[in-house]
């Protein structure tokens, strides 16, 4: 497999917002403490190494009891019991619990964290690192993870559960299985075998990414919701998240940036079977939004004491409790993701929980072999595949055609001729500045009017190699978006079983570029 890169500015992808952090823009710094950059870590240890023993055995006693009947490789086991030791820290990523993993990126984001523990060994020996995905669980968007797309085929999971979706049952999914075209051994099993989606969801991470090490945490969980009892009570109580997170947005928008997500004054919701819906706060009474829920000030209170599993954490609020109760150094995200966490770095000093390194997670496009050849053909570079297509048509026949298609040696002829009328004109009547200008921009009009039709003609020459390019377009950029963020890692991964480690060899989570991915022959 083939390697090239492109630098994130050239493929018009993402935000200024985002490629300012990754440039280091001075105007974003106050809002995150460490730069991902091997040598950052070394404080950053220093500074989560005050995270709490008693955090961490709780930690492991509840991983030891998600993985109980689940058969993992050695380095699972070993790396969940590391995690009581002071010298370890993990390295950690979020994402939905789609189904069959969704998009590809999903891929890149577990890829990126264990790369990330691998190259952290290497600087820091001294200590160890574990890579860890959090199963969003909790989440309530059905919707969002309910289809994935494989071979051009949206194939979607049909079910009327509500609530959080780690909860829900996964034997519906056998239908859409059987629709599945090639091997899905994995999902089969997971599927079949397995009462929820989380446990679902981890079946088939633990097979394609356990002898990595990688460890999968459910925090819809009592034992890890109860060392975040202090945090739920302050937000719903002092609307302490609110004030801080409208401090870093103030900034922020001060700055220039526009913050992503909205803050509300509480960010908890009531989670049960079949609910997961705000909760709010109206005088004395709190009240669960599109219910009949409502609790009084001491029966929220108490809620929290002896139930803490059914306060679930809002976007805003999940970083914190991911930081809580994991020896954690840095979150590996998208750029959405990292965008938003920049809004969150005065809630953690308010709580003094160290802030994580911010890493944005391995981005890239696959090229099959066939696909490569007929790119290759084209005579383009990777980066103009990112181009607009109207765009890259001109550029791909003003690039290859025997004739000259620009007028502007015409243009700048017809602007000097107009230059000398008008001082003519002006010398013998100032009025008939405007109609000279009038006439020169109806002159100059016309000849670009000429120049696109003679390069609408040479398109329609060169249509059988314009239409190429459109068809490796389209397939690399699937509804007009990024392949990663569409295609499923089943597209590759049943073609080529090995796939997923080709990926993990050849990604660098320090190097900042997208990867374009290629087979050869």
């Amino acid at each position: 497999m083939l390697l090239e890169k492109v630098s994130f500015a050239d493929t018009h992808s993402f935000s200024s917002f985002f490629l300012d952090y990754i440039h280091q823009h001075k105007s974003l710094q106050p809002f995150y403490s460490r730069f991902p950059q091997l040598s950052n870590f070394k404080d950053q240890i220093k500074e989560k190494s005050s995270f709490s023993k008693s955090h961490r055995q709780i930690l492991v006693t509840t991983l030891q009891k998600q993985y109980e009947g689940l058969p993992h490789p050695d380095a699972v086991k070993k790396n969940i019991a590391s995690l009581s030791t002071d010298h370890t820290f993990t390295i950690t990523t979020g994402h939905q619990l789609n189904i069959f993993t969704g998009p590809l990126y999903f891929i890149f984001k577990i890829i990126t964290v264990i790369n990330t523990c691998k190259q952290l060994r290497k600087a820091y020996p001294d200590f160890h690192f574990v890579p860890v995905y959090w199963m969003a669980s909790e989440d309530h968007d059905f919707e969002e993870i309910s289809y994935f797309r494989l071979y051009g085929k949206k194939y979607t999971w049909q079910t009327d559960q509500k609530g959080a979706v780690g909860r829900f049952n996964p034997q519906g999914l056998g239908a859409l299985l059987k629709e599945v075209p090639g091997d899905t051994k994995p999902f089969k099993e997971a599927y079949g075998k397995h009462g929820t989606l989380s446990e679902a969801v981890r079946y088939y991470v633990n097979a394609l990414f356990g002898d990595e090490g990688l460890v999968v945490i459910d925090a819809d969980d009592r034992a890890l919701k109860n060392l975040f009892k202090g945090v739920i009570r302050d937000d719903l109580f002092q609307h302490t998240t609110k004030k801080r997170v409208e401090e870093c947005n103030a900034k922020l928008e001060s700055a220039g940036y526009k913050p992503a997500v909205h803050i509300r004054d509480i960010n908890f919701f009531y989670l049960e079977e079949g609910i997961r819906n705000r909760i709010e706060n109206t005088g004395d009474q709190f009240s669960v939004a599109d219910s009949s829920l409502h609790f009084s000030k001491d029966q929220i209170e108490k809620m929290i004491n002896e139930e803490p599993e059914k306060f679930s954490p809002n976007v805003i609020l999940r970083p914190l409790y991911q930081e809580i109760i994991l020896p954690n150094l840095a979150y590996v995200g998208g750029p959405a993701e990292v965008i938003y966490w920049l809004q969150l770095k005065k809630v953690f000093d308010h709580h003094r929980v160290p802030f994580p390194v911010l890493m944005p997670r391995n981005f890239g496009m696959v090229l099959d072999a066939p696909t490569r050849r007929k790119f290759q053909k084209t005579g383009l570079e990777v980066k103009d595949l990112f181009e607009e297509k109207n765009y890259l048509f001109n550029h791909w026949v003003i690039k290859n055609t025997h004739h000259n298609l620009t007028l502007s040696d015409s243009i700048n002829a017809i602007q000097v001729i107009f230059g000398e009328v008008q001082s003519r004109a002006a010398a013998i009547d100032k009025t008939l500045g405007p109609l000279v200008n009038a006439e020169a921009k109806q002159a100059l009009s016309s000849l670009e009017k000429i120049e696109i039709k003679l390069l609408k003609a040479e398109r329609r020459f060169h249509g059988d190699k314009l239409r190429q390019i459109e068809a490796i377009k389209d397939s690399l950029f699937p509804q007009g978006g990024l392949q990663e963020r569409s295609d499923n890692f089943l597209c590759f991964y049943q073609q080529d079983p090995g796939f997923i480690q080709k990926l993990m060899d050849r990604f660098d989570p320090f190097d900042f570029q997208f990867n374009i991915l290629s087979y050869d022959d």
